[in-house]
């Protein structure tokens, strides 16, 4: 785990950011869960979604696993595969809250969901990267909006591509966020979604940004190089001019 905790401590050092980065792991086996991980429903007697999941593990620096004992989301159930949700009361949900205007686009937002197949994931852990329990499949990064263009610099370094990302603002940090880097294999820029900032105290100067594990190396790489040359965090800002009053 050492070589998960080390980039962790070097993203520290480059964009400082305000919460932990969490790791997510995302288990086909709920026996694989590490040892001293703590669980919602037996040590907070609560179940949760997992975007407070996320937030616990990067608010309190816990390692923390979700499983369907534990879930009190049923989208976020719906998109780990662990329980399909209704047609009918999803476009009831999505109609009634005036997310859709009608049945046929409730219907769209649904589909446009990242999901797993059932029985592809019966757990998922969260663990702070620099302490990290586990080897990630997914790492998740809460950040402002400049500490979000380092990364973007640092992601884009080696590549010259731009980051593609989708953005609904609904079950964002779940289905676009950690599903959307881990199926999609690539680094993903997410709007938090409501649910995010009800329920997991996601706050309004915040970003999310997801990135596939096998992506921290080449990030850390472009942050350092082009922190050489001085494109760093905290933005410096020029100031050798003369002022008029």
């Amino acid at each position: 785990m050492k070589e998960w905790q080390d980039l962790g401590k070097e993203i520290r050092r480059y964009i400082n950011t305000e919460s932990f980065p969490v790791a997510v792991k995302i288990l086909k086996d709920e026996k694989e869960i590490p040892g001293g991980t703590r669980t919602p429903l037996r040590d907070l007697r609560v179940k949760i979604a997992h975007c407070q999941a996320q937030s616990i593990c990067r608010k309190y620096g816990w390692t923390i696993a979700m499983t369907k004992a534990d879930l009190g989301c049923a989208i976020s159930g719906h998109a780990y595969g662990w329980q399909a949700a209704r047609p009918e009361g999803v476009i009831d949900f999505l109609t009634r809250m005036n997310y859709a205007t009608d049945e046929t686009v409730a219907l769209k937002i649904l589909q446009s969901f990242k999901t797993l197949e059932q029985g592809q994931c019966e757990a998922v852990v969260y663990s702070p990267l620099e302490r990290t329990k586990i080897e990630p499949d997914v790492i998740l990064f809460y950040l402002n909006p400049a500490q979000l263009m380092r990364c973007i610099h640092g992601s884009t370094r080696s590549t010259g591509l731009p980051i593609t990302s989708s953005f609904s603002g609904r079950a964002a940090s779940c289905t676009e966020g950690v599903l959307g880097a881990y199926l999609d294999k690539s680094p993903k820029v997410v709007v938090p979604g409501n649910g995010d900032r009800v329920w997991a105290t996601a706050q309004d100067h915040e970003m999310i940004y997801a990135i596939p594990s096998s992506h921290l190396k080449d990030l850390v790489e472009g942050l350092a190089k082009t922190h050489e040359t001085g494109i760093r965090y905290p933005i410096p800002s020029y100031m050798r001019y003369q002022p008029e009053v």
